[in-house]
């Protein structure tokens, strides 16, 4: 094979890669539902190439949504000046719960692999984690430093209400419209912060 031959085979592959991840970010853009059979057919790919290329759904989502969500300072950023953990944590939970309805299809794809495949949950992006540490930073110095247990329990249950799995429980169990849903989730998220709270306030 001649070295002209080995760049054209190399720049083909990244071409087959770039057309795959772009027509993963494509169709999780729309919200619909996300498989590899879809994503390979608006790549104009077939599944097999597909497999070649990522080994499972989950690393694909993974890398279509790389810089797709903002770091956590950029999400927050029409809250920075607010000093107020509540107002912040409510401002994280709703971010979260709207990115995550304008992308549901591969939220839930990402949960399904995670439940049947945990090893695969090392590939799902922990975007609330980084949201409600940087929410909490005004109580680093106050709760974090008096009763760290405490605010290291407060992580933990923000970490189950600001949440896809949450979002869904109230939308597919509850019966509740994104909408409501949203307003829910948001409103428990900011409970259990003014509860944390209260002794240090």
């Amino acid at each position: 094979m001649t070295a002209q031959a080995g760049t054209g085979r190399t720049n083909q592959k990244q071409r087959t890669r770039t057309a795959i991840v772009a027509a993963a970010r494509e169709l999780i853009g729309t919200g619909a539902e996300v498989t590899m059979p879809g994503i390979a057919r608006e790549a104009l790919v077939s599944e097999a190439t597909a497999y070649r290329y990522f080994p499972d759904l989950p690393s694909l989502i993974s890398e279509a949504l790389d810089g797709v969500w903002p770091p956590p300072a950029e999400a927050l950023a029409p809250v920075a000046e607010s000093v107020d953990p509540v107002e912040r944590v409510r401002f994280a939970c709703e971010f979260l719960l709207r990115g995550i309805l304008a992308r549901q299809g591969s939220v839930r794809a990402m949960i399904a692999a995670t439940i049947t495949r945990p090893e695969t949950v090392k590939t799902r992006p922990g975007i609330r984690f980084g949201l409600i540490d940087h929410a909490l930073l005004p109580l680093e110095d106050t709760l974090g430093a008096t009763e760290p247990d405490a605010f290291a329990q407060l992580k933990r249950d923000l970490a189950v209400v600001v949440s896809a799995e949450a979002f869904f429980t109230l939308t597919d169990l509850c019966g509740l419209d994104p909408e409501e849903a949203v307003t829910s989730a948001v409103r428990t998220a900011a409970t259990l912060t003014e509860a944390a709270v209260r002794p240090v306030a």
